[in-house]
């Protein structure tokens, strides 16, 4: 009975390693370039989840880990918070793309065409940086003058400025910090020059150089 069993017992194990043996070889053999996920129906389910749901451990900073404290992580960050980073978003006031721009600021920066603006995520990036470079120039000033000081509980900071007054304009964040707080702004949603200085304090916003009227050159986005 026991030769019985052992004898038994050793099948299994030796279809097993028959079987792995040929997959290896299998899968040796195959060809991935010609393989292609094209035609297929891929079916992602990924939860949106609104920002007031974000857990204190998985702020922006974590979400985004290899940027830090860069220009780069400065914009992506500024850009989640205004539209998830989506640059197809116009929202109920008109503000269009990843960081949310009026029509008005756009052609201050030489963009007249909401459309092409819209399907250029490389028009969208000039936008924002052309924006934060004219927004630097005029605010350098107070950027030398509030850097470090403390204004309704929050250290002020040069990536903070530039973040508000992408939020409110470059003079409602004169007035702001001027007035140590007493002038605020808040847009539409109640979000506050306060708030922008707070969540987007501390970043490394030096590879932004002021400019007094910059423009986009449109030219170098057109096919």
């Amino acid at each position: 009975m026991r030769r019985k069993i052992a004898k038994f017992s050793i099948l299994p194990v030796f279809a097993g390693c028959l079987f792995f043996s040929f997959s290896t070889r299998e899968a040796a053999n195959l060809e991935i370039e010609g393989y292609s996920t094209s035609n297929l129906d891929l079916n992602y389910t990924v939860a949106l989840l609104e920002e007031n749901e974000l857990v204190k451990d998985q702020s922006l900073d974590r979400a985004l880990p290899e940027l830090g404290k860069s220009y780069v992580g400065f914009k992506e960050a500024l850009g989640f918070k205004e539209s998830r980073g989506n640059y197809q978003t116009i929202n109920e006031f008109g503000y269009m793309g990843k960081y949310q721009f009026g029509i008005g600021t756009l052609e201050l920066l030489g963009i007249y065409n909401g459309a092409e603006f819209m399907n250029s995520p490389e028009l969208q990036e000039a936008a924002f940086y052309t924006n934060t470079s004219r927004n630097k120039w005029i605010l350098i000033r107070d950027i030398a003058r509030f850097e470090g000081k403390v204004i309704n509980g929050v250290e002020v900071t040069e990536s903070g400025i530039l973040a508000a007054a992408h939020l409110a304009g470059p003079g409602s964040v004169k007035k702001y910090l001027r007035s140590w707080g007493a002038q605020s702004f808040s847009d539409a949603f109640g979000t506050s020059i306060k708030n922008y200085l707070k969540k987007f304090g501390g970043y490394d916003t030096s590879f932004v150089k002021p400019e007094q009227n910059p423009r986009v050159n449109i030219k170098a986005f057109r096919a």
